[in-house]
């Protein structure tokens, strides 16, 4: 079936942003982002690359040492993947494709999170934002909500941030504070032992607090966007972003 443009979730996602102080971009389109993945049975993705539909912005939060506020680089609409099941046979790997397709909002926050503390403490914001906002019920147990870390360390003095590793769909705040705290721990163990940080795509056991590797990460070049050909761009008008704001 061909691709259609859900109101509804352009709705959502304006509402989104319009609460975390972003600047809602009135021409949008989408593109397509290809991977070969077993939940991805198409090989791409249909997402917003160049053009996200919110930018900037940000979410305060409150931690021990004080309150700050999280920087977010976009929110941007998306379509949902599959979802890899490997639980339910001990042999094979199964795909659960009803969630394919469905929208979703991605928000990406700039590397500005210096703890799990505060990672915590913005997720349980994102949470109540949605929440009260009826984008979602944020049940994170349930797929409602999802959470990829994205962890790197630096030595004190540096600017730079160092080679980063992703930590892919944890499924609860509590999972995401721990597996921050134990890559943060093998991060730092690697770099004081002098061996490399390898660029991975990495997974958490919450059984036994670890994470292992899934696959290595791939760069944006590696999806090869293009605009996507089944959906038109489309254009907001101040009087359809001012009605979800009122």
């Amino acid at each position: 079936t061909l691709p259609k443009l859900n109101k509804k979730a352009v709705e959502y996602a304006i509402k989104m942003g319009l609460a975390c102080h972003c600047r809602i971009s009135r021409n949008n389109y989408f593109a397509r982002k290809n991977y070969f993945y077993p939940d991805l049975p198409k090989g791409y993705q249909i997402s917003q690359h160049t053009t996200p539909i919110c930018e900037g912005g940000y979410i305060s939060i409150r931690t021990a040492t004080g309150e700050k506020n999280i920087e977010l680089n976009r929110i941007h609409l998306e379509e949902d993947a599959g979802k890899s099941l490997h639980d339910i046979d001990p042999e094979f790997t199964c795909v659960d494709l009803n969630r394919a397709g469905v929208p979703l909002i991605e928000m990406v926050t700039e590397p500005c999170l210096r703890s799990a503390d505060e990672a915590y403490a913005y997720l349980t914001e994102v949470r109540k934002l949605l929440r009260y906002l009826e984008v979602c019920d944020g049940n994170m147990e349930e797929g409602s909500m999802r959470c990829d870390a994205n962890i790197s360390i630096r030595k004190k003095g540096d600017t730079k941030l160092g080679t980063k590793v992703e930590v892919k769909n944890l499924n609860s705040i509590r999972n995401v504070k721990r597996a921050i705290e134990y890559e943060t721990k093998r991060l730092i163990e690697l770099a004081e032992s002098g061996e490399p940080i390898l660029q991975q795509t990495r997974s958490f056991d919450a059984n036994n607090g670890n994470t292992f590797a899934i696959r290595d990460k791939e760069d944006a070049d590696d999806y090869r966007y293009f605009a996507e050909p089944d959906l038109t761009p489309f254009h907001l008008q101040d009087e359809f972003i001012e009605k979800i704001r009122l």
